[in-house]
């Protein structure tokens, strides 16, 4: 892989650990005052069903998190172990997509 494209992956892993770490504060805030207001699972997903609002969130959610694995599972590879090449490069991807598909999968279900 390119300089240029190792440069590309660094500036991801930090720009998705920074949506990351806003996204789990707004996550955990809203589980928090869920808890405290009393409200049972489907009273959250009566709130979150049809709700364009957090669609997007976690839908960005999502993307942030997968991209940010799958681009740290690469790196952990590359420094722990002797594979490398184009296979651990296409290993990660693969991870990154399951990751996404499957949260947004999750995400769609919440919002239909």
């Amino acid at each position: 892989m390119t300089a240029r494209a190792e440069t590309w992956l660094w500036i991801i892993q930090r720009a998705t650990a920074a949506v990351l770490a806003l996204a789990v504060l707004i996550h955990i805030v809203t589980i928090v005052y869920a808890v405290r207001a009393g409200l049972s699972a489907p009273a959250v997903l009566a709130r979150t069903q049809g709700n364009l609002w957090w669609l997007g969130f976690y839908l960005v959610f999502v993307l942030a998190t997968a991209l940010h694995a799958g681009v740290g599972l690469r790196t952990i590879l590359r420094e722990l172990t002797p594979w490398r090449g184009s296979s651990v490069d296409g290993a990660s991807a693969c991870a990154s997509l399951f990751l996404l598909v499957a949260g947004w999968r999750a995400a769609i279900g919440l919002f239909a």
